[in-house]
């Protein structure tokens, strides 16, 4: 692509609006700003498209967001989903959010394609919800999730209330490459197509059934037993401000107490360096509020409503859980309360993505339940809820990723920060009716378990060449493969061969899942390191899982791994 000449291109366009091409006009000094923008399209994968906000081909704007609509409407044009019609259309509270998804659903309608778009802000699980429950084809939701104030996000999802697949994602992209970013996209005036009837307001009346079937997924009715029981919860200047409150007083909670200066909506979220919950700097005005209100438990959720994080109390202190402790204390807590209440199904079951804490494998072993594990992206787990209806082999019961995300019930294919912040308070209340706070819970249960810790490493990549550095690390790895990660290592899976090397015979064994850029590395000992550059953001992870006879062990194991990976990669 002749980055230059389409430089010029989008200052000499008729479409472009002027505030656009003033931006551009003041690259002009800059060539590596504009090659950087101009030189590619912002990827369209899996997970939609998500970039800092700028003018530019590979930022996200207006006009990007209409080309990937467009696309989408191609798709959608060309489908065959009997009973399916329609896009449900939410939105968050980031900049540029609400514009986004306005010109999303214009694109739609200039397409004769009907929405059914949110009146205002909401979380990411009820747009999942939403879309199967107008028998919708897709739904489109603008965010980025936990990522700094510069991005935003578009995220598509299919007629089961998943995220889109990959076939349909490549089409969509496929779609975009063959298309012309101005000529070939149709557009309509929000107000226009509200006007001719292509698009239908959803309001209330979709929070009400929604909020039914969160409440529903309620294990135990612990929470009237301890009515001084204190949560301090935060939505982080995000979608969370008025459903998670709700459900938490449905479910019989009496002392929810909101940090003020969080419950205000605000895409520049002015109060965090990141609105993510799986940070305990995050939450530094939620332990103060915590502190002088004597509290038990904080929640937060993230911008999009589907990230849940949880500090918890231990005498003074208040620690922050990880998203494997907290996985792992609602998946045993949900399997407890189901078994005292007789509801746990014979063939419950259970789904995690390969990069969470083995733990969660140990938990089922010993109680009965089946647990599977898939690729990293919910969409996965979502694909799990959708077979097991059809083919009756297991009834759902939980769900969830090492990064904070959790599902109980079928009603979203997607993490609910909702249903997870409810059941996470009822769990809460479950053990403080018993004396127990869940930092006590969680070391019965790894006396009972066994000692497992894992830790997650981002490395960061700048500049728009950061996916060709990203390429660049695992391609390293693949022609150099490291002989030891602090322990040696037994097996090497490569995900996007698709095949399981054991390093001490030479033989060869399919992984069973579909391709991923993955390198997941068994250890001697039962410990193991993977590595994964993230689909999203311009970073490569490391995940670190040790498990041990004791503490002192694992502590230790682990230490040894991530000074050895680190070292590998050289970060």
């Amino acid at each position: 692509m002749d980055f230059k000449k389409e430089y010029e291109r989008w200052l000499e366009s008729d479409v472009v609006d002027e505030e656009t091409k003033a931006e551009l006009r003041a690259l002009s000094e800059n060539p590596a700003e504009i090659e950087g923008r101009f030189s590619r399209l912002l990827d369209f994968g899996t997970a939609g498209l998500r970039g800092i906000m700028c003018a530019g081909l590979f930022g996200m704007n207006v006009y990007t967001v209409r080309y990937a609509t467009q696309g989408l409407a191609d798709l959608i044009k060309n489908s065959h989903e009997p009973g399916k019609d329609g896009v449900a259309i939410s939105y968050d509270s980031r900049n540029n959010s609400p514009l986004f998804a306005r010109e999303a659903a214009g694109v739609l309608a200039a397409n004769g394609i009907h929405v059914y778009f949110f009146e205002s802000l909401r979380p990411t699980p009820e747009l999942s919800f939403a879309l199967r429950e107008t028998d919708s084809i897709a739904g489109i939701n603008i965010t980025a999730s936990h990522n700094p104030k510069e991005y935003n996000g578009y995220k598509v999802y299919w007629a089961d209330g998943a995220q889109l697949p990959p076939e349909h994602a490549a089409q969509v992209a496929d779609s975009m490459r063959r298309s012309d970013i101005f000529d070939d996209v149709k557009t309509m005036d929000f107000a226009q197509a509200q006007e001719a009837g292509f698009i239908t307001i959803l309001g209330t009346e979709m929070d009400e059934k929604y909020l039914a079937r969160v409440l529903e997924q309620s294990a135990c009715p612990a929470v009237q037993d301890v009515p001084d029981f204190k949560l301090i919860y935060t939505p982080l200047h995000g979608t969370g401000y008025q459903l998670v409150p709700e459900i938490l007083k449905r479910l019989g909670a009496r002392n929810i107490i909101t940090v003020p200066e969080q419950m205000v909506i605000d895409g520049n979220f002015p109060t965090v360096t990141s609105p993510n919950p799986d940070n305990i700097k995050t939450f530094a005005l939620a332990v103060e509020l915590a502190k002088a209100h004597d509290a038990n438990l904080i929640i937060g959720t993230d911008p999009d409503g589907d990230r849940c994080g949880a500090v918890v109390r231990n005498g003074d202190d208040f620690i922050m859980l990880t998203g494997n402790q907290l996985g792992v204390l609602l998946l045993d807590y949900l399997i407890t309360a189901k078994k005292e209440a007789g509801s746990l199904p014979d063939n419950a079951a259970a789904v995690k993505s390969i990069v969470s804490t083995p733990m969660a494998n140990t938990i089922c072993e010993q109680n009965g339940v089946t647990m599977v594990e898939v690729l990293t992206g919910f969409k996965f787990i979502g694909e799990k809820i959708k077979e097991w209806e059809s083919n009756g082999a297991h009834t759902f019961l939980f769900g969830f990723e090492e990064s904070n995300g959790y599902l109980s019930g079928t009603y979203a294919r997607d993490k609910d920060a909702v249903v997870a912040a409810m059941l996470i308070c009822e769990m809460a209340c479950y053990y403080a009716a018993k004396g127990l706070t869940l930092y006590q819970v969680l070391q019965e249960m790894y006396a009972k378990y066994g000692f497992f810790k894992e830790e997650v490493i981002s490395i960061q990549f700048e500049g728009f060449d950061a996916s060709d550095k990203m390429a660049a690390v695992m391609k390293e790895l693949r022609n150099s493969p490291p002989g030891e990660i602090g322990f040696p290592i037994k097996k090497i899976r490569d995900y996007d061969t698709g095949i399981i090397t054991d390093v001490e015979t030479g033989n060869t064994e399919p992984t069973g899942l579909p391709t991923s850029n993955m390198l997941f590395y068994e250890l001697t000992g039962g410990s193991k390191a993977i590595v994964r550059p993230s689909g999203t953001e311009p970073k490569v992870k490391l995940y670190l899982m040790a498990q041990a006879e004791s503490q002192d062990r694992c502590d230790l194991a682990l230490e040894t791994i991530k000074a050895a990976l680190l070292q590998i990669v050289k970060a």
